[in-house]
């Protein structure tokens, strides 16, 4: 078994559909294993046998439409990708806290994540998205370097 994580995109917790449980359920009714969610910005952790990651990204879309009724771009990682990118330590000798805002988008082409410092004294956090979506389409979503650190311990946790 190989543990993921789906970072799915325009996840809003006010919408009694995509909360944690029904998002669970959705990851269940696929045959997923060990599925948790990491806080309400709609990362979900799974183990799995399958290797082909944009056959599951595309099951869990439909899913997600099917059962409850929204789009989401589904971006899947497993947990060696993100412990590489957490060793590499992108943000090293940036202070992460504010001013500074660490965040790190993923791309559904499996292309390098970016990893962007913003300066909160100068640029809005929902400028800078609306930026980078402008600059890269919509099959991108954006986590703090502070829940990618989370969504890593839970996935170590599955272990």
């Amino acid at each position: 078994m190989t543990t993921y994580v789906a970072l799915l995109r325009g996840i809003m917790p006010m919408n009694p559909n995509m909360r944690g449980e029904k998002l669970r359920e959705v990851f269940e009714s696929l045959g997923l294993k060990k599925v948790a969610t990491v806080i309400a910005s709609g990362n979900v952790v799974f183990e799995s046998t399958s290797k082909n990651i944009p056959a599951l990204e595309s099951t869990i879309e439909k899913a997600l439409f099917t059962q409850l009724g929204f789009t989401s771009a589904t971006i899947i990682r497993s947990r060696e990708e993100l412990e590489r990118l957490v060793k590499k330590n992108p943000f090293k000798g940036v202070v992460d806290e504010k001013p500074n805002y660490l965040v790190i988008t993923f791309f559904k082409k499996r292309t390098k994540e970016l990893c962007t410092v913003i300066d909160l004294a100068t640029t809005e956090p929902s400028q800078f998205m609306h930026d980078i979506e402008k600059d890269h389409g919509k099959e991108i979503t954006t986590r703090t370097w502070k829940t990618v650190l989370r969504i890593l311990k839970k996935m170590e946790e599955l272990r």
